[in-house]
């Protein structure tokens, strides 16, 4: 994956457009990379910088549009790529004119507009959107398969040390219809606390940018005495995150984050959720999907399974692009 500020960026390539937010990115840049490999391409990533006030409407157009990225990116619509992907509403905008200057587009979410703006629509099932040019997945885009895994392992390849069976504990933030409070957090940490105490193993847990500091202070609290690590921020190194899904035999995860929880089933390992009781609206439609395949189980509910196929959207949706936009090596060009 390339990166390339807007003025370096050339035509016949895919470019990857996001606001820069990690979760819209990721998304962009797992199935820009996907496409890539597929393809022969070479991906570039874009952040977009917008600007008022056409940030407000986006993906809503407004006069002189070409200018809400800046004298960078209305020069760069003179040669657009042959593929543009986005996610985001500022990216949904970007994609939006360079489909109008003959760019193939692809949008990632739910743009909340006449989908036919763009080629097609990549939409999560649990948003229920349905429509001609629309392709849906269960969960989100990530970049997570077997030859990631491998990478991760290598990276962190100290972690082969640590002591089995290795669970991970991968943490986010309350949210409104994800809810869980420091009480049963607590509850979670001392569960997992006790079964290594009783079995053996190890705890590997991270924490991402929405945990709050009570949460990531009484992980710290109570696993201390238990075997393994707790990242909660820079201070603690380097985020362990892709080492954590590589090597764990197990998956704890809390039940807010989709993105989270879709690169936990992308791994081969058995996923358990907490709190799913206390989700709704789309975070639950999701859960109950992934219940109902028997991919993740409630945390605490027997013992899980050793291993589980996993749960590799990004490829097949890469292959459905293809197929629908009738992309081949040759289309897209090196670069």
């Amino acid at each position: 994956m390339e990166r390339a500020g807007v003025s370096g960026l050339d035509s016949a390539q895919i470019w990857s457009i996001s606001d820069g937010r990690a979760g819209n990115a990721r998304q962009a840049d797992a199935l820009a990379g996907a496409l890539a490999d597929a393809l022969g391409g070479t991906a570039r990533v874009l952040a977009l910088a917008p600007r008022a006030p056409w940030r407000w409407f986006a993906p809503r157009t407004l006069p002189a549009a070409d200018r809400a990225f800046g004298d960078a990116f209305a020069a760069a619509l003179a040669a657009p790529p042959t593929l543009a992907i986005g996610c985001g509403r500022q990216a949904g905008l970007a994609t939006r004119l360079l489909h109008e200057r003959g760019a193939k587009s692809v949008q990632i979410l739910d743009p909340r507009i006449d989908p036919s703006h763009w080629d097609l629509v990549i939409a999560p099932e649990h948003d229920g959107l349905s429509g001609g040019n629309i392709l849906t997945l269960l969960g989100s885009l990530n970049p997570v398969d077997d030859a990631w895994l491998d990478r991760a392992r290598l990276e962190f390849a100290p972690f082969a040390d640590l002591p089995a069976p290795r669970t991970a504990l991968l943490v986010g933030g309350p949210m409104r219809h994800a809810r869980f409070d420091a009480a049963r957090f607590e509850s979670v940490c001392g569960q997992l606390g006790r079964q290594v105490a009783q079995e053996g193993g190890c705890v590997l847990a991270t924490t991402s940018r929405r945990t709050p500091p009570a949460i990531a202070g009484m992980l710290r609290q109570r696993l201390a005495d238990t075997p393994g690590l707790a990242w909660c921020g820079a201070d603690d190194g380097p985020n362990p995150y892709a080492g954590l899904l590589a090597w764990a035999d197990r998956i704890v995860c809390s039940p807010d984050s989709i993105n989270m929880i879709s690169e936990a089933c992308a791994t081969r390992t058995a996923v358990e959720v907490f709190d799913i009781e206390h989700t709704s609206g789309r975070q639950r439609r999701f859960l109950d999907a992934l219940l109902a395949l028997g991919r993740i189980q409630p945390f605490g509910v027997g013992r899980p399974s050793a291993s589980a196929s996993p749960l590799r959207e990004t490829r097949r949706i890469a292959d459905a692009i293809r197929a629908r936009l009738g992309l081949a090596r040759a289309s897209i060009g090196t670069g």
